[in-house]
């Protein structure tokens, strides 16, 4: 398919994937705010476990982004959703993140781009940085000791991980133990009382992506 340009308005799109159509939502920043020229493009959580570019985690990273000026994109990997194609356990995930970011630098040059991943998806985005060197990224509940971990290479760029202290599916620990054992130079939020979906406390993860990022915004256009 002929890729689509960057939409004018907040909405559905189609891109093209390695394998076929990706199924995206394009979200522009709040009315009250200042457009920044910034692109974040944001990972669900597994699919084969129901995660999709709907997640409330997801949604709620890509509300706290555009409340910032932010543009974002939300996308359902190849598999889920009306995207074509089938999981592919990490591997062709972060193919179709490229070919997302790959687009929206040809449609946003200049535009600082942003990664940011939920579990699965923060897995995928870690994957991937290297190759793509965002300007930021953004792990949230990055599922070390489930995936390998070992052969990803940490990003040099400013990095924020959140962790649920109570999460129930991505052992805390295990995701503590990682970072110290590699030398991560990330800014790390643990979060007290806080499961893997952050039920109850959506409204605190929003606050704890806004306040980890602000520092890096880049100057709205003069």
């Amino acid at each position: 398919m002929m890729s689509p340009t960057f939409p004018t308005t907040s909405g559905p799109i189609v891109l093209p994937g390695p394998v076929g159509d990706l199924e995206a939502i394009i979200d522009l920043p709040d009315a009250d705010v200042t457009a920044l020229p910034l692109v974040a493009v944001i990972c669900h959580p597994l699919p084969t476990e129901g995660g999709t570019m709907h997640n409330k985690v997801v949604t709620m990273v890509a509300r706290s982004l555009r409340e910032l000026g932010a543009t974002t994109v939300r996308f359902n990997f190849r598999g889920t959703g009306a995207s074509a194609g089938s999981f592919d356990r990490g591997d062709g995930e972060t193919d179709d993140l490229a070919a997302v970011v790959d687009w929206v630098r040809r449609e946003r040059p200049g535009h600082a781009l942003w990664l940011a991943g939920f579990s699965f998806g923060a897995y995928v985005t870690l994957r991937a940085s290297d190759a793509l060197q965002p300007d930021l990224l953004i792990s949230i509940a990055p599922p070390a000791g489930r995936w390998d971990f070992d052969s990803i290479v940490l990003p040099q760029c400013p990095w924020l991980v959140i962790q649920g202290d109570a999460d129930e599916i991505v052992d805390p620990e295990a995701v503590y133990q990682w970072l110290e054992d590699r030398g991560a130079q990330a800014e790390v939020v643990r979060m007290p009382d806080t499961s893997h979906f952050f039920h109850r406390k959506l409204i605190d993860l929003r606050g704890a992506v806004k306040h980890g990022v602000r520092a890096y915004l880049p100057r709205a256009a003069a």
